[in-house]
């Protein structure tokens, strides 16, 4: 059977692949960190999964906030009393394994998506962008419009989360080559109230900066709203990772300049697929690379 799903806006024709379900054999459990349109596409990704597999059953559960652990492990914790089969999740926090270290006790596999848990062994497998792969592609672009001596802003995501740091990480070294000036960073919980704020500290303190460079994209949209409350009469390079959450309408105003497109209704669809093969005793891939895109003016018409 072939699947229209979405990729990060791009349309494609997936062929599922997953095994046969028999009527009322399988129910799991779908995590995810919170309410932006990256994981509201995961969930109906999943959702088109299961409507191509008569049989499966998800029960669906999200955070309210970047930083919702709490909320996150009591989702994993009413799963686990509830009896799902298998549990497919974005971690929030590194610090939710003890309650998924439950969930496996009990004989619960668990495929984690988007992001790894730092020295987690538990899961069966991870379905994710590369986000270090995925960074350097953001470096390489700006790489190819700075000169040395440039000054250049960061607005991380959650300092600690893995998948956040890499995107960094992953642009510094695809920076490699410009001496660029890195004169200020700040974490932004990867919203867009703190985008705005650390943007405009970083302008503030920098009035001849280039360019800025956010892992998240609400921040990115954030550090749009910032540059353009600054009234500058140049042009500030700003190069963000998702577009979404109003990237998008950036970009097209001119305020935004290229970003990194993740694919989450693959990441999804193949995240439910291990956890299905897996509960049906395949074997599955410990690591699943779902892909990501350079967006910019040129072709974010095929990304919207």
């Amino acid at each position: 059977m072939k699947l229209r799903l979405t990729l990060g806006g791009m349309a494609f024709a997936a062929a599922i692949a997953g095994p046969a379900l028999a009527a009322d054999s399988m129910q799991i459990g779908f995590i995810t960190k919170f309410p932006v349109p990256f994981y509201t596409t995961m969930e109906d990704a999943a959702k088109a999964y299961a409507a191509a597999h008569p049989g499966l059953e998800i029960t669906f559960g999200q955070g309210t906030s970047a930083t919702d652990i709490e909320g996150q492990i009591a989702l994993i914790e009413s799963m686990v009393t509830k009896g799902v089969q298998g549990i497919a999740i974005t971690p929030v926090d590194p610090t939710v394994a003890p309650a998924l270290d439950k969930a496996v006790e009990a004989g619960i596999p668990v495929v984690l998506m988007d992001n790894s848990i730092p020295d987690w062994k538990g899961q069966t497998s991870l379905a994710t962008t590369n986000n270090y792969n995925a960074g350097t592609i953001a470096g390489q672009y700006l790489k190819s419009v700075l000169t040395d001596g440039d000054k250049i802003g960061i607005l991380e995501g959650v300092p600690g989360v893995p998948a956040l740091d890499e995107r960094v990480n992953g642009m510094l070294d695809g920076l490699k080559g410009v001496n660029a000036d890195i004169v200020g960073k700040g974490a932004t919980n990867c919203t867009e109230e703190l985008g705005i704020n650390v943007a405009q500290d970083i302008l503030t303190a920098n009035p001849d900066i280039k360019a800025i460079y956010s892992a998240c994209g609400p921040p990115a949209a954030g550090a749009a709203q910032a540059i353009k409350n600054a009234n500058l009469d140049r042009h500030i390079i700003l190069v963000g990772f998702d577009f979404c959450c109003g990237e998008p309408e950036a970009m097209a105003a001119g305020m935004e300049d290229a970003s990194v497109a993740q694919f989450p209704a693959k990441m999804a669809e193949l995240g439910v697929d291990a956890l299905v093969k897996t509960i049906q005793g395949e074997k599955v891939e410990s690591l699943i690379d779902s892909g990501a895109a350079l967006v910019t003016p040129d072709n974010m018409d095929q990304f919207k």
